[in-house]
């Protein structure tokens, strides 16, 4: 079975519980967390995540309105791809 992957990036101006509220959110759609980086740069909170969202009921697009609650309520910029269209937009 192939996964169905998401790429989600997060910059904001850095404070506590950032990556708890995120993973959370995931969490509770049954959205795996596969692989998380996440650094603090000039006091901004950079991450990018993982995710792999195959066993998940949540669309691309519920996910992404369920985290610009957590983009709004935090002053995040907050993105979702779909792995393919990452790739496709990385691609050298």
């Amino acid at each position: 079975m192939t996964k169905e992957q998401v790429f989600i990036t997060v910059i904001g101006k850095d404070q506590k519980g950032i990556i708890a509220r995120i993973s959370n959110a995931v969490f509770a759609h049954n959205i795996n967390i596969e692989d998380l980086n996440q650094k603090i740069m000039g006091g901004y909170f950079v991450m990018t995540l993982l995710a792999d969202i195959t066993d998940s009921s949540i669309t691309i697009t519920q996910l992404k309105k369920e985290l610009s609650v957590i983009e709004n309520e935090m002053d995040l910029k907050i993105q979702v791809q779909h792995e393919n269209i990452f790739k496709t937009m990385h691609r050298v």
